[in-house]
Parts: structure tokens; C-alpha cells; sequence
């Protein structure tokens, strides 16, 4: 973890109320989006932004996917026109280092995957739900490759770890998890 004296708990309400909870000393920090902040006209409320090399998101978070019907030409003709062909490359790369490690949502795994001069970078993370051991991985390549990039990172990590570190990661609490790793 990148700072282990913070404890998260579970912190439930819309923006307001956690703002208040956090005015009240309910808890130290919360973190919110800065686009739903902006969206709202309360990005003044943001005291940092997290960047890049801070702390990776979960997989195509902040992406909206719109899903037809295959033969549907006239939503598929909508739907094109609103998509961002690079935000799709990343996402794409994204999916497939989820899908490399079996990912789901109760998986502590994140990955980023971005654009720069012509190349797609991806980042990814895979990390005890406490924090005490993590594995990360880095590549880049052509867009074209996006898929198999965000595969190939998943693969990596996955062997990276073994089989028991995504067996204890999934089955057991992150108290679990630190009596185990020692053994």
C-alpha cells in the first residue's frame, strides 16, 4: 500500500454527504472523481489530484460502454459516432489484462492504459486486499496491439505470482491473507 497508516472503510452517500462526513471528522480523506466534481461545479472541494504514477484505477473506470444488438445497422450507425477510437484502444487493453487474470469485482487488480506519442502505455497491478504484497507490471506497443498488450501484462502477472497468491487474494480476508504469506 502506498501509505499503510491509512485505514479504508466502507463510506456510503453521494457527494454531499460525504463531503459533510468529512467536514463532521466522520474520517480524514475521501476520495471522488474530479469529472463528477467538475460535472457539479465542486471541483473547488478537490485538494489533490491523483496522477498516474500515483495510484492506478480499477479497469476502464471512467469509460462508458453502450451495448446493441448485433443486427441492429441503425443503433450500431449511433453508437459509432460517439466512440473515441483511442479511449477504446485503451479500454480494450484494459479488459484484456482483466480477463488474463480472471478478474472480477471483488479482485484487487487495477491497470491503466493510456496513449502517448503514437504508442499505447499500460500499467498494471494486482495486490493482497491489505495491501502487503503486490505485483506490477509496465508495457507499451503499438494501438494496434492494445489487446494483446493488456493480455500479455495479465499473463505476466499472473505467472508473476503463482496460483496460490489468486487463491488466497480471492478466498481469504486481508487478515487471512498476512498469517499465510509468512508461512
Amino acid at each position: 500500500a502506498q501509505n499503510p497508516t491509512l485505514k479504508c472503510v466502507n463510506f456510503r452517500g453521494n457527494v454531499q454527504t460525504r463531503l459533510r462526513k468529512l467536514d463532521d471528522g466522520v474520517v480524514d480523506a475521501t476520495l471522488l472523481a474530479i469529472a463528477g466534481l467538475k460535472r457539479m461545479s465542486m471541483d473547488d472541494c478537490a485538494t489533490s489530484v491523483l496522477e498516474w504514477d500515483e495510484m492506478l484505477p480499477a479497469v476502464a473506470q471512467g469509460a462508458i460502454g453502450i451495448q446493441c444488438r448485433s443486427d441492429d445497422e441503425r443503433a450500431i450507425k449511433y453508437i459509432d459516432a460517439l466512440n473515441h477510437s483511442p479511449t477504446k484502444s485503451c479500454v480494450d487493453c484494459e479488459r484484456a489484462f482483466l480477463e488474463a487474470l480472471d478478474g472480477n469485482c471483488k479482485t484487487p487488480i487495477a491497470g491503466q492504459a493510456r496513449i502517448v506519442d503514437g504508442k499505447i502505455e499500460f500499467r498494471g497491478l494486482i495486490a493482497m486486499p491489505d495491501g502487503s504484497l503486490k505485483f506490477e507490471t509496465t508495457s507499451e506497443g503499438a494501438i494496434e496491439d492494445a489487446v494483446k498488450i493488456g493480455h500479455e501484462a495479465g499473463e505476466k502477472l499472473k505467472a508473476d505470482a503463482g496460483d496460490k497468491f489468486f487463491d488466497m487474494m480471492v478466498e481469504m480476508s486481508p487478515q487471512q491473507v498476512l498469517g499465510q504469506i509468512t508461512k
